[in-house]
């Protein structure tokens, strides 16, 4: 059976600003400067966004500096076979943020998009406020605004302050419901007159399954045979820390809309990784396993965002694995995203594998009974299809209403000393793409 990953991505500085002069390319933010394909920022609809974007744990760094308490990605960064890397020092942003904002400037950026550091504003998890952290991000966001770059913020990107998960298990815990809502109360009360942008998680689909399946990002919990972990538990964990994720994603959208949307005049969605599935043969079974494998992967969060409740599918195979909502969080869950964040870097062929899970036990992934093959036939980089973004953007038409989204990721990931000509290749294409799936193909593509 071939696991299915989503993509690390730790960008480094280079990176970040390789890509962010692709995308926006090197006229002033607004100007119809050329994007490569015979197009310019004039031949996208009105209002279309241009931009680049970072993770506090990747970018920021001073992780033990003016206040800031470990979060699970450290602890999981600095834990013996873990990572090759942490985010000690990162790309040192929390220092140089004023140059790195000025670099978006004369990159032509129309929008930067980054998230915040719980455990930098409020140290404890719940409670008290960090002033430094405070005095960080509300420098942050007016250096932007003066540079004419418009602030878009993500409350959670896998770093959980650890304090948290040492008290009760973080995300596998409903306590996670109100201490996230409270957190995302005081984002949206200190920022929210300047930041009118707000996406409550990042990738919330990959970290229940890379977090709590296979191990593979914080906290790092797992059991055999699916991965090896010194906690946790593959078979239900990743269906409760979604269950949770879902829920605190509501609540936080709910008191946002309550007490904050209408006088801030902004807008709240999440952020899903997605793969564009295809099917390898035209067998029905392939046929019918690649919808199956829409449904786990991406229908996991979607179907309860805009329906209400999981996928069928997914409650006839995962059965009392798989929570249930109650009356209430269903409504509450319809319809609580203004816009929907998206992830996008590689196609992958799909075909049925009924014999998934050899064990009595069957994890997420052997749940999905697919075996996924990812083509590549380069040493370099890799394959990474622009085309396969339409098809995720005529799923998410056809199957959730046409919903406004933002590209929040998508590119290419380069081995050590490639050229450049591939990430311009990349993004010369994926402008294409977008320009025809926002014209002709009418996708609410904002960015």
């Amino acid at each position: 059976m071939t696991r299915l990953l989503p993509l690390p991505l730790p960008l480094p500085r280079v990176a970040l600003l390789l890509v962010a002069a692709a995308v926006g390319s090197a006229a002033p933010a607004g100007g119809g400067g050329e994007l490569g394909g015979g197009l310019s920022r004039d031949d996208f609809p009105v209002g279309f966004v241009f931009g680049a974007g970072t993770s506090a744990y990747q970018w920021e760094g001073a992780a033990a500096e003016d206040g800031r308490s470990p979060s699970i990605w450290d602890t999981f960064a600095h834990t013996a076979g873990h990572h090759p890397g942490d985010g000690d020092i990162a790309a040192n942003g929390y220092h140089k943020y004023k140059e790195d904002v000025k670099l978006m400037k004369e990159t032509g950026l129309d929008a930067y998009r980054f998230s915040i550091s719980w455990p930098r504003l409020i140290p404890n998890g719940r409670g008290e406020v960090n002033p430094k952290g405070l005095e960080y991000y509300n420098n942050l966001i007016n250096e932007l605004l003066d540079h004419g770059i418009e602030p878009h913020a993500t409350l959670f990107h896998y770093d959980l302050p650890q304090v948290l998960e040492d008290e009760y298990n973080g995300w596998l815990s409903p306590q996670i419901i109100d201490d996230f809502t409270a957190y995302s109360d005081v984002c949206f009360r200190e920022f929210g007159d300047r930041v009118t942008n707000w996406t409550t998680l990042n990738e919330a689909n990959s970290f229940a399954l890379l977090g709590y399946d296979i191990g593979r990002a914080p906290p790092g919990r797992c059991s055999e045979p699916f991965g090896n972990c010194s906690n946790g538990n593959s078979v239900t964990e990743p269906y409760i820390v979604a269950h949770h994720s879902l829920l605190a994603h509501s609540s936080a959208v709910s008191l946002y809309r309550k007490m904050y949307q209408e006088k801030q005049h902004g807008v709240i969605g999440m952020n899903i990784f997605v793969y564009d599935f295809v099917p390898l043969t035209n067998s029905t079974e392939d046929t019918t396993a690649t919808e199956r494998a829409k449904a786990f992967y991406t229908g996991w969060f979607l179907d309860p965002l805009y329906h209400g409740d999981y996928p069928e599918i997914m409650k006839k195979t995962a059965g009392s694995k798989l929570p249930k909502f109650s009356n209430r969080q269903s409504e509450q869950l319809i319809n609580s995203v203004d816009f929907l964040g998206v992830n996008y870097y590689s196609i992958n062929y799909v075909k049925d594998d009924p014999q998934a899970a050899p064990c009595n036990e069957r994890d997420f992934l052997a749940d999905t009974s697919v075996q996924t093959i990812y083509i590549n036939n380069s040493t370099t980089q890799l394959y990474v299809p622009p085309y396969g973004l339409q098809g995720v953007l005529e799923y998410f038409k056809q199957s959730y209403g046409n919903p406004p989204i933002y590209i929040h990721e998508n590119g290419m990931v380069q081995i050590p000393r490639a050229t450049s000509s591939g990430r311009s290749w990349i993004y010369t294409s994926f402008s294409v793409a977008l320009h025809m799936a926002s014209t002709t193909w009418t996708s609410q593509t904002r960015n």
